[in-house]
């Protein structure tokens, strides 16, 4: 059974869509802990990072680092950081969050509830940075 991740490269569900390449697709967090914080994966549904081959996980991070990238220009944090957790969803998946304190990092506190016109206006500024 696909995962949720693979429905939303296909399109099946939507998706504030910030990159896609041939291998790898990249989205905002529906649940994020700071504005900006995206998720990349890969379009191979593999359930863990580390059982991706060298060359897949290499050129993921390359493609997380130009959302990284993306996301400083965009909007300014402090840092923008990559944290592998993938208990979340059976799919291998980076989380890219751009952040100004450490303690933004935490997965225990509150999500930040965002409006469709702000997940919207955050994947434009970022996409526009690309």
């Amino acid at each position: 059974m696909a995962s949720i991740f693979t429905k939303i490269i296909k399109g099946e569900i939507p998706s504030y869509k910030i990159a896609e390449d041939d291998n790898f697709f990249a989205f905002l967090d529906i649940n994020p802990l700071t504005e900006g914080h995206m998720l990349v994966v890969p379009k191979k549904e593999v359930d863990y990072l580390f059982d991706l081959d060298d060359d897949t996980i290499g050129k993921m991070m390359i493609f997380a680092k130009k959302t990284a990238k993306a996301a400083d220009k965009a909007l300014k944090p402090k840092r923008t950081g990559l944290i592998v957790i993938g208990t979340e969803v059976p799919h291998a998946h980076i989380h890219v969050i751009p952040f100004n304190d450490e303690a933004e990092l935490n997965f225990k506190r509150e999500k930040l509830k965002l409006s469709e016109e702000e997940f919207k206006t955050i994947a434009e500024k970022i996409r526009t940075e690309l």
